[in-house]
């Protein structure tokens, strides 16, 4: 049989009276938009008036359909969301803690390459390359799997999630990142340390020079995010069980690539619920605001392009 909401080439069932709890959403990571149903069949008038991002090509109205905040089912992604959040920033943060530390230029003739600086950074990403891929497997059958505001705000201007989804996503992600900070200052014992990806020595590195990495690593994890675990066009090539794993190499590669070339810059953030936690755990610095206003642009930037090159092409039937 095929199961409800799944793609047509999936699971032939043994349980005829049990279907996977899979709800279609045009969003989900690692889906490539496999995972949604049809705006043309009059079956689906009912999904797509209670979910809008049950499929993609949304109009405005759609988009900003304020009755999803009275939806059940989004504040429980909410939730999941907030929970996945919670356990990525803990860990994450985790790895990369160390305690407060004036920079100092390396004195070998390795440079940076034989410092703390160079592999502090690396554990992160490892870290990153590994603990992504099985976060977004085991969130994304019910939420999407977003974990970090950056992935949400990249599919809200690529049109594949509604507004009301958006802003429940973002508030349970940044209080679950709040929440680890919370167990992270517990854990370490102290407000007195910095996380890498999180911290910029401004005596040495201005705001706006922060700004301009962060922008470009968000760039890059939003494209390359999209193209293998959200496109359509590659659903065939990566699909479901891989798409995760690239993702997880990309995050892996830009917060480690990004954390030792110039000293008092200790990588970019990419997840800004994450360095909310991190500051909820010892304090807020001034140059908090490029961690949400870098992802922000890079949101809007990518989607601007996928507006010119569409993900789908669509022609919706008459009413």
């Amino acid at each position: 049989m095929v199961v409800a909401y799944l793609p047509q080439t999936e699971l032939e069932g043994d349980h005829p009276y049990l279907e996977p709890a899979i709800p279609p959403f045009a969003g989900r990571l690692g889906g490539n938009q496999d995972f949604i149903v049809d705006r043309n069949d009059p079956k689906n008038v009912g999904v797509l008036d209670r979910v809008p991002d049950a499929a993609p090509c949304m109009t405005l109205a759609e988009i900003f359909d304020l009755r999803g905040f009275l939806s059940a089912d989004l504040w429980k992604f909410a939730m999941l969301e907030c929970i996945a959040s919670l356990m990525n920033v803990f860990i994450s943060s985790w790895v990369t803690t160390h305690p407060l530390s004036k920079t100092t230029s390396p004195q070998t003739e390795a440079g940076v390459y034989h410092t703390v600086t160079f592999f502090s950074p690396l554990f992160g990403g490892i870290t990153n390359l590994l603990l992504t891929p099985l976060l977004i497997y085991t969130f994304s059958p019910s939420s999407g799997g977003h974990i970090s505001p950056t992935i949400t705000l990249a599919t809200f201007f690529a049109r594949i999630i509604s507004f009301p989804r958006m802003i429940l996503y973002l508030a349970g992600q940044t209080l679950g990142g709040a929440l680890a900070g919370l167990m992270l200052n517990s854990a370490y014992g102290t407000r007195e340390f910095t996380v890498g990806g999180c911290h910029i020595d401004t005596s040495m590195v201005p705001a706006k020079g922060g700004l301009v990495i962060e922008f470009v690593a968000c760039l890059i994890l939003i494209f390359l995010a999209f193209g293998v675990a959200l496109d359509p066009r590659q659903a065939k090539v990566f699909g479901p069980a891989t798409g995760p794993w690239f993702v997880g190499v990309v995050l892996g590669i830009v917060s480690w690539g990004t954390a030792f070339t110039r000293e008092g810059y200790i990588g970019a953030s990419l997840n800004p619920a994450r360095c909310f936690g991190a500051y909820v755990a010892s304090e807020f610095p001034t140059y908090h605001w490029i961690h949400w206003v870098g992802p922000l642009a890079a949101s809007i930037g990518h989607g601007l392009v996928y507006y010119i090159d569409p993900l789908w092409t669509e022609s919706r039937s008459s009413p």
